[in-house]
């Protein structure tokens, strides 16, 4: 996978958990649930990305 990709993919999981925390500290349950879901694309994605990378070496 391209490094722009994992890049992409860290971003999103690092957006997920300053959105997470931002509501955490504003009380909006809406954003908290947001962040979270963020970040778990996020992780979901990159290790997609990892497994792809050990079958192919």
């Amino acid at each position: 996978m391209s490094i722009s990709k994992k890049i992409a993919h860290k971003a999103e999981a690092m957006k997920g958990d300053a959105k997470k925390t931002s509501g955490r500290a504003t009380g909006s349950r809406r954003l908290q649930a947001e962040g979270r879901g963020d970040q778990v694309k996020g992780n979901i994605k990159q290790a997609a990305t990892k497994i792809r990378d050990a079958f192919k070496h």
